[in-house]
C-alpha cells in the first residue's frame, strides 16, 4: 500500500442494510467496484445523519442508523488519495425497491453467498459479514 504523505484525507460514512429477504444493498461506482451506500460527511453533521442522508440521495431508501461495524483506511489508486471509512449497520424503514441515482452505474441486492465473489474492497466485505452475523 502507498505511504500516506499527507495528514489530510476524506471521511466517508457507509451503511450496510439488509432487506426483508436478507439481501445487502450495493452500488457500482465509476471504478466498477461494488460499494456500500454512503459518502462524505458534511460539516456540522453527525455520522448517523450522514449515512441516513446519503442513503436517501443514492437509493431513495429511508433507514435508521445502528451500531458502528468497522473503520478502516482505503487508498483509491485512480484518485491517488486516502479515505477514512466508517461503516454502520442500518435498518430499513420500509421495504420498497431501491432507485439508482446519477452517482452510480448500477444497483443490486445480493445474498450473503454472493458477496464474496463481487469486486469490492475487503473492508466492505468485512462490514457486510459482520452485519449478517449480528442481524441473524
Amino acid at each position: 500500500m502507498p505511504v500516506l504523505h499527507s495528514s489530510t484525507f476524506s471521511v466517508s460514512i457507509k451503511g450496510v442494510v439488509l432487506d426483508s429477504r436478507r439481501r445487502v444493498l450495493l452500488l457500482k461506482n465509476e471504478r466498477d467496484e461494488w460499494e456500500l451506500p454512503g459518502g462524505r460527511i458534511e460539516i456540522g453533521e453527525s455520522p448517523e445523519e450522514c449515512v441516513i442522508r446519503e442513503f436517501a440521495e443514492e437509493t431513495q431508501w429511508k433507514i435508521t442508523a445502528g451500531p458502528v461495524l468497522d473503520t478502516w483506511m482505503y487508498y483509491i489508486d485512480a484518485a491517488e488519495r486516502h479515505v477514512f471509512i466508517a461503516t454502520y449497520g442500518c435498518y430499513p424503514v420500509s421495504d420498497v425497491e431501491p432507485v439508482l441515482s446519477h452517482e452510480h452505474k448500477e444497483i443490486g441486492l445480493f445474498a450473503r453467498s454472493e458477496v464474496g465473489g463481487l469486486y469490492m474492497p475487503d473492508g466492505y466485505k468485512r462490514s457486510i459479514s459482520a452485519w449478517f452475523e449480528r442481524a441473524s
